[in-house]
C-alpha cells in the first residue's frame, strides 16, 4: 500500500470501529494527539484509547474531502460525524506513515490558521491534491 492507501485504510478502520483492522496500521511508536493537544503514545496505549473511544462514541466516523501527501507526511481536510456535537463537524488531520504504518495521527480544528499551517485550503488546487 502507498501512503495514501494506508491512511484511507486506517480511517476506514476508525469509521467501522474495527480495532483489529486499526491495529494492522498502527506503528509501535504511534502517537495520537487530539484537537485539545492531549496525547497518547505507543501502540498498546493508543489501541486502548481507541477501544474506549469506540465504546463511548458508537457511530463516529471521518469523511475525507482532501488528502495531500508529501512523502511520509499527510494532511487531510474533512468532516467528523458523531451523535456527540462536540465531535461532529469540520476537522483537519496531520498524519505520518513510515514503512506502511501510521506513526502519527493528529487532529486539528478546521480553522483558517490551521489550514494554512497544514498546507490545506478550502478550495483544493491541482498541485498536491490527490483527492479523497
Amino acid at each position: 500500500m502507498d501512503v495514501r492507501e494506508v491512511i484511507i485504510a486506517f480511517n476506514d478502520a476508525i469509521s467501522r470501529a474495527d480495532l483489529a483492522a486499526l491495529a494492522e496500521h498502527v506503528a509501535p511508536d504511534h502517537a495520537f494527539i487530539d484537537a485539545a493537544g492531549n496525547s497518547v503514545t505507543g501502540r498498546e496505549m493508543v489501541l486502548a484509547a481507541w477501544r474506549g473511544f469506540f465504546a463511548a462514541f458508537p457511530g463516529y466516523r471521518n469523511r475525507f474531502d482532501e488528502i495531500r501527501v508529501a512523502g511520509p507526511h499527510v494532511m487531510i481536510r474533512g468532516i467528523s460525524e458523531s451523535d456527540d456535537p462536540a465531535l461532529a463537524g469540520p476537522a483537519l488531520w496531520r498524519a505520518e506513515v513510515v514503512d506502511g504504518l501510521v506513526t502519527l495521527w493528529e487532529v486539528h480544528a478546521d480553522t483558517a490558521e490551521n489550514r494554512t499551517r497544514l498546507g490545506l485550503d478550502r478550495h483544493a488546487d491541482a498541485a498536491g491534491d490527490d483527492g479523497a
